[in-house]
């Protein structure tokens, strides 16, 4: 009687596992008009505003910024993004050294923000 041979094959089965990434810890400065800004005046016309700008443009060079700028509406204000691994500590300090804050043209808080959705 003949006998049967089975083959066992062997599958490579390749799992890709989505992988999401982690939701990150940010900061965010909330830049509101402080006891000398200028009612009816443009937020880009404001005087001191360009020092605001280049000041934290410093923090963009050093990789410390992801983005920032004005809101569009009349309550005007904007806000400052850091980037990952910025403590708290370190924007606040230097949201604090702020031209624009020092001379009272900005106020300013500091507020945590995570990133839960994202690309």
């Amino acid at each position: 009687m003949p006998t049967s041979t089975s083959a066992v094959t062997s599958v490579n089965v390749k799992v890709h596992a989505q992988v999401k990434p982690m939701p990150e810890l940010r900061y965010v400065v909330v830049h509101k008009p402080g006891p000398n800004w200028k009612a009816g005046v443009l937020a880009l016309k404001q005087p001191g505003l360009q020092a605001h700008v280049e000041h934290f443009r410093k923090l963009l060079q050093e990789g410390k910024l992801l983005m920032g700028g004005p809101f569009m509406d009349v309550a005007s204000g904007g806000m400052m993004l850091a980037e990952a691994g910025v403590s708290e500590a370190e924007i606040t300090e230097f949201a604090s050294e702020d031209p624009a804050v020092k001379s009272g043209l900005l106020a300013f808080e500091v507020r945590p923000w995570l990133s839960a959705l994202r690309k």
